[in-house]
């Protein structure tokens, strides 16, 4: 009897795991089934806790034009994610005594400005103060050249430092063009070469590679983008540009063994990987959230170490939680501007026991919700608080808003986002505590209007209608300029139309992104060009129809 008792227990706690589990899964699934439907570009998810996979599904398609599913064994960039198979390769040549983290750059290319105050530490964790090449004007132009890593080396070379090195975290993707160059020159082999030999060959990755347009790689998904609702093919980039800064291209079974193999030492020490793990202090005593080649954040409470990626038609995201022992990667074939991440940390904060929850906690009056609206001025940005139809709104300084959701009187969740306001107030002024998670700042209330409350002006149809046309800024980057009835559009390549609203004559303003567009007449009336002006830097493009 009481084995039988035992028995029925036991049958019973196994149906209990079994209905927890299908939960998981079915909560998981929702997720993504949401952000990849069947019919458009699709995802792969594989989460493992202990070393186990214990999700792994594909959803949307590989392919559109030939209505090919995807399937978890697809190959997917990895865009960004590949720094942290160059921080890695790094470590490794510091292990055989090649190197030293605190190696200036001049070491390595000895007539680099500065070099002697920027050390391999410093391009690792991105506070070198060298602009992202990736961010100059004329980078969309150079897109499907082919380029050396000299070639692009020399695109960012002489430009003067953002900031003085190791004073303040800026993502560059010219740092770890620059330690790419160095893994070539310290091993005398290519950086494709070396990753292949040292890393992809040792864990036995052997559905990973250097990105080639040209090669036939089995399983390889076709990229897209998503522009004005449509999807297209993602614009073509030569993959000598991304380099050692976003590369490389795999699966999310070999990203496990990747995954495995760091966090069990087999490619590099332990103390190597705790160099690679540490959130690092910039000079001001501030955490740059950063290490080397993957981000340091936090979720549901617990450390999580993180990286994103996005790359012309494909976005990744990889989460791992020390802790628990959770891997979370998700690639995809989608450049959407959103990408994955949310979905992410939405999945593995269901394995945790702690899902984000999107619908409000409470309702609240209009004169609840108006208390916090105003404009707070935090350290690095003013954010704007307004409200909407029954809703809050954030919009920093220059960008779009996003919606609040309420949690309570005084805290509120942005909609789809791990990120909360915290309101009070403290000596007659309001303040708001922002949480992005490991993030945290404090904005205080200041007498400020939002760009959006600018009063436009009334133009007659004849002086709108000879705006009309396309401008370029770049030989692939063109701004085209639309009228429908009384009111003007903007249209920057791959990006969805803006309203212009006039303040004067022949100068508009957006809303939604703090900018203007100026038209430039000639002396004869007609319009030769327009200048595109945001945040003090101003772009000029010819009239070209």
């Amino acid at each position: 009897m009481i084995f039988r008792t035992l028995a029925v227990l036991a049958s019973f706690l196994l149906c209990i795991n079994l209905t927890s589990a299908q939960s998981i899964q079915s909560q998981i699934d929702t997720i993504f089934n949401k952000s990849y439907p069947a019919n458009s570009p699709g995802a792969i998810v594989l989460i493992a806790k202990d070393d186990k996979v214990i999700y792994r599904k594909s959803f949307g398609m590989a392919n559109l034009e030939l209505n090919v599913p995807m399937k978890p064994e697809n190959v997917l960039r990895l865009a960004s994610i590949t720094k942290q198979f160059t921080s890695v390769s790094i470590l490794l040549l510091m292990e055989q005594g090649k190197l030293n983290i605190q190696d200036p750059l001049s070491k390595y290319i000895a007539d680099y400005p500065r070099g002697n105050e920027i050390t391999l530490h410093n391009l690792l964790v991105h506070t070198s103060g060298i602009k992202s090449f990736t961010n100059l004007v004329d980078f969309r132009s150079k897109a499907r050249n082919d380029m050396t890593p000299e070639e692009i080396i020399s695109s960012f070379k002489k430009l003067p430092l953002e900031f003085e090195p190791g004073e303040r975290y800026e993502y560059s993707n010219s740092d770890y063009v620059l330690l790419g160059y160095i893994i070539e020159k310290i091993s005398g082999m290519s950086y494709e070469n070396f990753v292949q030999k040292y890393i992809f060959d040792k864990l036995g990755m052997k559905n990973s590679y250097y990105g080639n347009s040209d090669k036939i790689i089995p399983n390889r998904a076709n990229g897209y983008q998503l522009n004005d609702s449509i999807y297209q093919n993602a614009e073509y980039i030569s993959m000598t540009l991304p380099y050692a800064a976003g590369s490389l291209m795999s699966t999310v079974d070999d990203m496990l063994l990747w995954s495995k193999a760091i966090h069990h030492n087999a490619l590099i020490s332990e103390r190597s990987k705790q160099l690679a793990f540490t959130n690092y202090t910039l000079k001001n005593g501030k955490h740059s959230n950063y290490g080397y080649g993957w981000e340091i954040n936090e979720l549901a409470g617990t450390t999580s170490i993180e990286h994103t990626g996005g790359i012309n038609g494909f976005t990744a995201s990889g989460v791992y939680v020390p802790d628990r022992n959770i891997y979370s990667i998700v690639l995809t074939n989608l450049d959407d501007g959103i990408g994955p991440e949310t979905d992410n940390l939405k999945a593995v904060s269901i394995i945790l026991g702690k899902p984000i929850v999107d619908k409000a906690s409470v309702i609240l009056s209009e004169k609840q919700l108006k208390q916090w609206i105003g404009a707070y001025q935090f350290e690095d940005a003013i954010r704007f608080i307004t409200c909407e139809e029954g809703f809050l709104y954030s919009t920093r300084e220059g960008g779009h808003p996003f919606k609040l959701i309420p949690v309570s009187e005084n805290e509120f969740k942005f909609d789809n986002s791990f990120i909360i306001y915290k309101f009070t107030s403290k000596n007659g002024k309001k303040q708001a505590q922002f949480n992005d998670r490991i993030k945290k700042s404090i904005g205080t209330e200041i007498d400020k209007k939002p760009a959006s409350e600018k009063e436009a002006i009334t133009l007659a149809k004849e002086i709108l209608i000879k705006y009309v046309g396309v401008y370029e800024l770049q030989p692939s980057f063109h701004i085209e300029i639309e009228r429908q009835n009384d009111r003007m559009y903007a249209k920057a390549t791959g990006q969805p139309s803006v309203e212009l609203f006039a303040e004067a004559e022949n100068s508009f303003f957006i809303k939604e992104i703090d900018a203007q567009v100026v038209f430039n007449l000639g002396t004869d009336g007609t319009v030769k060009s327009l200048s595109f002006v945001q945040k003090g830097q101003q772009m000029e493009g010819k009239k070209i129809r």
